[in-house]
């Protein structure tokens, strides 16, 4: 329905930019219309027989002014084709932009949060853990797989307080439910960093400066601590358990996991809001 709504516009738009434009146009059309009325008339008038004579000849006449439009259009196609151009082009640009805006519903905070879960997050304040060494993350496993991991930052405090808050309850149950220790990779992300990490290629990410919501302290990327050391895999069955129980954690408490995406982010977890980044 919608693309015959727009092949029906389309259509309309060029016949009016061709009326408008050109009063040959508007002559032929004119013309037309009243050879067609002049004969129904004659025919009514007339009988049976010779109505159908001259609506027939109606017919040829009308079918003449048809041609001789169509003539008209192959001679000035090229100002005809602008014409619509100018009149299709802008609606449907502002058609394109509006429904990319409609992806802001899909932005919104919208994950359901438990009772249970309501009551801890207005409780008591959680507080961000000890940073660990900047050596964990420089090791050769966690290289291999984050290249750029050492220059990210990692400060809680630069991080959206309930975005904060609802990251820390996801630690908490991660340790006390399910016995996995958590760390967080990056949080806040400068605009020139995320151009950087945009320019390294897809495999890092698509999202450009302002276009993620790392630069609103709104997003981190998290992974699990084993033996002390980070653990940053799709391939270990333990971390694979550990991620699914993380995103069902997050988006317990309101947050978006990144293990949904087509291009998943396992350890990707972020609080939409409204209108905050670039399309």
């Amino acid at each position: 329905m919608f693309l015959f709504s727009v092949l029906l516009f389309f259509v309309l738009a060029c016949v009016g930019a061709w009326l408008v434009l050109f009063p040959a146009g508007r002559d032929v059309v004119t013309q037309s219309m009243s050879a067609i009325g002049r004969r129904i008339g004659q025919g009514l008038r007339g009988g049976y027989r010779q109505g159908a004579q001259q609506a027939a000849h109606a017919g040829r006449s009308a079918g003449g002014g048809l041609m001789r439009a169509l003539h008209f259009l192959r001679r000035r196609y090229l100002l005809v084709l602008s014409a619509a151009v100018l009149l299709t082009v802008p609606p449907m640009l502002a058609l394109v932009l509006s429904g990319r805006n409609m992806l802001g519903g899909f932005d919104s905070d919208s994950h359901a949060i438990n009772d249970q879960i309501a009551d801890l997050l207005k409780g008591e304040q959680l507080a961000a853990p000890a940073p660990l060494p900047p050596l964990v993350f420089t090791t050769a496993e966690v290289t291999l797989v984050r290249p750029m991991l050492d220059s990210a930052n990692r400060n809680w405090q630069l991080l959206d307080p309930v975005f904060a808050q609802r990251l820390l309850l996801v630690f908490k149950i991660m340790k006390e439910n399910h016995g996995y220790d958590m760390a967080i990779l990056e949080g806040y992300r400068s605009p020139e960093r995320q151009n950087a990490l945009a320019a390294a290629g897809p495999a890092v990410t698509n999202a450009k400066a302002f276009q993620s919501y790392h630069q609103f302290g709104l997003a981190a990327d998290c992974a699990f601590l084993r033996d002390g050391k980070l653990l940053i895999s799709e391939r270990d069955p333990w971390a694979m358990r550990g991620y699914r129980l993380y995103g069902e954690a997050a988006e317990s408490v309101g947050l978006h996991w990144g293990g949904r995406w087509t291009m998943m982010d396992f350890g990707h977890t972020e609080l939409r809001v409204a209108g905050t980044v670039r399309k």
